[in-house]
């Protein structure tokens, strides 16, 4: 029997990656619509739609009922596909190429620079996705008349780029690409740090906790960049200051 070593193929990597990212996001979806709800309640000085999360989810099911909670479903799927996919795709290549010929991984800052690059790749590609999932999710809380409607993802591409032109679909790209930036380059380069850290001192565990720390940290430092993102996708307003 040979003692060879079996290695996952990069591509069966990313597709791993991508699909679990997807299945996370059957999950949260309902939160991402009720996060984006209330980043945009109160906008323009009107007054806010609600009062806290737990309200937020009230009124969205008494006005729109269970299914009103998944509302960008397909958005959050495909921004998965296409965002995650790539950053941790890149990423790995770029490990790999950086890794010495011994195996040796790169330092901290070139893991910091490495996944700063994945994540400003990732949130290219995936911002026409961020886009759509931001409107969709926002939809519901305009008058009937104003909504956009959109049936799936590709229909809101579609008519995204139809109506608006294609460039609409990376409104928002350059902070959407720098929040991108600053997030990978702080949770890949640190997960990676620790992990490599406690692979040499033996206590797998701690992966586990550490993966869940760095997760929390990171949502709670880029908040507020992400308030402005939604803002800025979901606003007409927006052309006039990117004109």
């Amino acid at each position: 029997m040979s003692d060879k070593a079996v290695t996952i193929p990069k591509g069966l990597k990313f597709l791993f990656g991508g699909l679990a990212g997807m299945g996370a996001t059957v999950f949260v979806q309902p939160l991402d619509l009720v996060k984006n709800r209330m980043q945009l309640s109160g906008e323009g000085g009107a007054q806010r739609q609600y009062k806290t999360s737990f309200h937020a989810v009230a009124q969205i099911l008494k006005s729109e009922g269970v299914t009103g909670i998944y509302t960008g479903l397909s958005a959050g799927l495909l921004r998965q596909a296409t965002y995650t996919t790539t950053r941790l795709g890149i990423y790995t290549i770029l490990f790999e190429k950086f890794s010495g010929s011994d195996g040796k991984p790169p330092n901290f800052l070139t893991k910091a620079c490495i996944g700063m690059s994945a994540g400003a790749v990732g949130a290219f590609v995936g911002t026409p996705a961020e886009i759509s999932l931001i409107r969709m999710t926002a939809d519901g809380r305009l008058p009937i008349d104003q909504r956009r409607g959109y049936k799936s993802v590709f229909n809101a591409l579609y008519r995204i780029s139809s109506e608006e032109g294609i460039l609409t679909l990376w409104r928002g790209c350059g902070p959407t690409v720098v929040r991108a930036m600053v997030v990978n380059a702080a949770q890949l380069a640190s997960y990676s740090q620790a992990k490599q850290s406690l692979l040499n001192t033996g206590v797998i565990y701690k992966e586990v906790l550490l993966s869940m720390s760095f997760n929390h940290c990171k949502h709670n430092v880029f908040y507020i960049v992400d308030f402005f993102q939604a803002i800025l996708q979901t606003t007409y307003f927006c052309t006039l200051l990117l004109a």
